[in-house]
């Protein structure tokens, strides 16, 4: 994956968490991984788990957190 496509997968999963920072602490990851999960495409979550895998560098730790229940899809 280029540079590019990993800050462009760290700024938009950013921007995620940031708007659910501003929900119950109990909702925010599972609003997070919801939110991946239904509007992001395949090859979208993949390039996150690319990310993910090799550190995560630049993610908010409640992107982190949500990962877990983000549905990895299968390998192309």
């Amino acid at each position: 994956m280029s540079h590019d496509t990993s800050e462009k997968i760290v700024r938009m999963a950013n921007q995620i968490a940031t708007f659910f920072l501003s929900q119950p602490e109990a909702v925010r990851a599972e609003g997070v991984a919801n939110h991946i999960n239904k509007f992001w495409e395949p090859r979208m979550r993949r390039q996150f788990f690319e990310h993910i895998d090799k550190g995560g560098e630049g993610l908010l730790p409640l992107v982190i957190e949500a990962s877990k229940a983000v549905k990895r899809p299968v390998a192309a």
